[in-house]
């Protein structure tokens, strides 16, 4: 039996759920119930996993070169919040272009370390209660609407979002879980 290439190996950290894949044709109501029910659980679950992981190995990155668990969850609470914001902006502008941010800088900045991480968890609580009331409440036409992402020079549809946006707190939770393994 031959071993995983380092490259392979790194890739399956890198992406523990593997990559997003986006629809390219609408979803329906059914098809986007999953992703919804997505994004309602992941915080339960990311505060689970955090208490199994422990607040020592939160300080640990998930990976040699990667974030810490501690700043993986500041970054979903970051990020998150400017995942809702696109939403809105594309539900009552026509095509807006978003702005990107520096997300590893984020990462870096002071209230990272000095802000505990039950903080982001309760945000994202609060923040994915709020943010599926408005998914489950969007007509077909709406799920429609678009924005532009400049960095990747891309438009998205808001059910093309979804699937992203459900994927990268999934993606967040397999590096927090990668943590929660026994250490070798």
């Amino acid at each position: 039996m031959t071993s995983p290439s380092p490259l392979a190996a790194d890739e399956a950290v890198r992406f523990p759920i593997g990559r997003a894949q986006l629809p390219t044709a609408p979803l329906t109501a059914a098809e986007r119930a999953p992703y919804i029910q997505q994004l309602a659980d992941l915080p339960a679950q990311l505060t689970a996993t955090a208490r199994r992981v422990g607040g020592e190995r939160l300080q640990l990155p998930y990976r040699p070169g990667g974030w810490t668990g501690r700043q993986v969850i500041h970054h979903l609470a970051d990020t998150h919040a400017q995942l809702y914001s696109r939403f809105r902006l594309a539900l009552t502008e026509d095509n807006p272009t978003v702005r990107p941010f520096d997300e590893a800088g984020w990462a870096e900045l002071p209230d990272v370390v000095a802000t505990p991480i039950t903080l982001s968890l309760s945000l994202l609580d609060s923040l994915h209660q709020r943010w599926v009331i408005l998914l489950q409440h969007l007509s077909e036409a709406q799920w429609q609407r678009t924005f532009y992402h400049p960095r990747y020079h891309t438009t998205l549809t808001l059910e093309q979002a979804l699937v992203q946006y459900a994927w990268h707190g999934r993606h967040h939770l397999g590096h927090l879980e990668l943590l929660d393994e026994p250490v070798k």
